[in-house]
């Protein structure tokens, strides 16, 4: 093949020295010799001779390929002899082709109308052709550059507006059922929740006197239609709520609360110790390791206890009118505070006077338990009798 066609140079010269205006008519009926699909049989000589536009016949009267067929052999042949000169097949997109399309468009009759077919524009689909061939980029313009860079910025914005809208949309906090540090906080104290510290107040508000409050369980049907409400993510409680007057029903509230922990209030990975330490002899070492293993809790689970077994501690010292003494409140909340996540019988069973003996040890001595003298740097009370 390269015998048989031009140089590349030879033909950049010939679109860039002027010849296309030069070209005559009687030149025209001489390159009519030659037919586009006899492009490999002519000689060399020969489009030297006649010069090359007339030997591909590229050009009619009016400076215009024949057809789409002519156009695509054409750029085919300026390709294949762009490799064959160790040339750059960019140089020929860019300074070559753009070149002839730009004069195929110009030259083209006014009154054509744009194909409309499937193959779509002829003048798009042969520059895209070529592009595809050569394994080149057509030129853009500064304006398409921009364009191009808007909508990329736009398609990366998209997505990342979604993730906003979804996280602006995240439902409040549950109430029941998570976990200490997901639960909707109370205002005063955020490591405590809002449903521990509000069912605590309607109970010291309404309740310290009332017989066996925390032992009289209250109206399931309620329970439940509170617990619906408040995991709907309730940020406020409003306790003039009827359901909110009936002291059993927050009792039963409260309980409910703690025992759907799926953490439990002493942890799982410190229940083991805790009932170890109660199972010391030494009366005063059992009571320091105990004391050791509360401060140890995770933030929200220390001030949970400590907010708790305060309020515990209130209803004890109204115990001649109410009747819960430290050991009955350790009946009703032991089993639900000192437990596992996953509780089985067996433990149920052989730690159940642990449970009841740690709880009630907590309401007895909660000053001494949660007094914060060691983080001021003060004496630590001695070790009350256990």
């Amino acid at each position: 093949m390269p015998s048989r066609v031009p140089s590349l140079r030879m033909l950049r010269s010939f679109f860039t020295d002027g010849s296309l205006d030069s070209l005559g008519t009687s030149e025209d009926a001489r390159s009519k010799r030659h037919s586009t699909s006899d492009l490999s049989d002519v000689p060399f000589s020969a489009v030297r001779k006649e010069g090359w536009l007339h030997c591909k016949q590229i050009l009619t009267k009016k400076g215009k390929a024949e057809d789409r067929e002519d156009m695509l052999a054409w750029i085919k042949v300026i390709r294949e002899n762009s490799k064959a000169e160790g040339e750059d097949p960019g140089f020929a997109s860019q300074a070559l082709i753009n070149k002839k399309l730009n004069d195929y468009r110009k030259v083209s009759p006014a009154g054509t109308k744009p194909d409309s077919s499937p193959k779509g524009s002829r003048g798009l689909g042969i520059r895209a052709e070529f592009l595809k061939q050569t394994g080149t980029s057509a030129p853009r313009s500064p304006r398409q550059d921009a364009a191009v860079t808007k909508d990329e910025s736009s398609s990366q914005k998209a997505p990342w507006g979604i993730n906003i809208m979804k996280k602006n949309k995240k439902s409040a906090p549950r109430a029941f059922g998570v976990r200490l540090e997901d639960c909707q906080p109370a205002p005063d104290n955020k490591n405590v929740p809002l449903i521990v510290e509000a069912c605590c107040k309607v109970v010291e508000d309404r309740g310290l006197e009332y017989m066996g409050i925390y032992r009289v369980p209250g109206n399931n049907a309620v329970v439940s239609s509170l617990q619906e409400q408040l995991n709907k993510g309730a940020t406020e409680i409003n306790l003039q709520d009827e359901r909110w007057q009936d002291l059993n029903v927050i009792s039963s509230l409260l309980k409910s609360f703690f025992r759907k922990l799926p953490e439990p209030l002493f942890t799982d990975d410190k229940y083991n110790d805790f009932i170890e330490a109660n199972r010391i002899e030494d009366a005063s070492e059992r009571m320091r390791t105990l004391r050791k293993l509360i401060r140890d809790l995770p933030g929200h689970y220390y001030e949970t206890l400590k907010f708790l077994v305060g309020h515990l501690k209130t209803i004890a010292d109204h115990s001649e009118k109410n009747k819960m003494e430290p050991r009955n409140l350790a009946l009703v909340f032991g089993p639900t505070l000192v437990r596992t996540s996953e509780d089985n019988m067996t433990d149920m069973v052989t730690h159940m006077p642990d449970r009841y003996k740690i709880v009630e040890t907590l309401i007895q001595h909660s000053d001494w338990f949660f007094s914060d003298k060691e983080d001021k740097g003060e004496k630590v009370s001695p070790v009350p009798p256990g």
